[in-house]
């Protein structure tokens, strides 16, 4: 067996093991907006269900690397505490990498990645219209896991609307099928 001890490791090698070794990560397909209406939309693969009463989701941004900055997406929901987490599935998995770029603040990844706006009914992010499953959030917390490059900052948002596309619902048409709805993990490093 091998130990590591991850206080002695470069973060890039202390990412890897960890990204290998915890998996399947589902994947939030965040879409904010900030308090001057620009978009963004990003997939971030530290997210999951927390608590169903109240509905919270919790995923992660990471402070860059590199100058040790925020994230567009977090920086739109300090301005607009809101967020649409798109549920990924194996038709959108290519686009939603590509959305992943690093692009200007001034980009719109919708257009970049293809993707097709949808109004939402209770918050001011749109919706991507080709996901199947679609979460309108309000964000009730944003913690910060530290403040080197690479630290966490949790966003934890209360789910108010579910929309759930009917092609991917069992044959009564009362819960989803996970056999016809393929939905998209990060497995270990780059492999969905």
């Amino acid at each position: 067996m091998v130990t590591l001890n991850l206080e002695e490791l470069p973060f890039s090698q202390k990412q890897a093991w960890l990204y290998h070794a915890i998996a399947p990560r589902p994947i939030a397909f965040a879409s904010t907006i900030d308090k001057d209406g620009k978009v963004n939309l990003s997939p971030f693969s530290f997210f999951n269900l927390f608590s169903v009463n109240p509905s919270i989701v919790i995923f992660s941004t990471a402070k860059k690397l590199l100058d040790n900055s925020f994230k567009h997406t977090l920086l739109n929901v300090m301005e607009v505490p809101e967020v649409v987490i798109n549920i990924c599935d194996y038709n959108m998995v290519q686009q939603v990498n590509l959305s992943s770029c690093e692009f200007p603040k001034n980009v719109d990844e919708f257009i970049k990645a293809g993707f097709t706006k949808q109004n939402s009914t209770v918050v001011n992010p749109p919706m991507v219209k080709e996901a199947k499953v679609k979460l309108e959030c309000k964000v009730i917390e944003i913690k910060s896991l530290g403040d080197e490059g690479g630290a966490g900052q949790l966003v934890i948002a209360e789910v108010l609307k579910m929309h759930v596309d009917e092609s991917i619902l069992d044959e009564e048409k009362k819960m989803i099928d996970p056999l016809k709805f393929h939905q998209v993990a990060r497995m270990g490093g780059d492999w969905y």
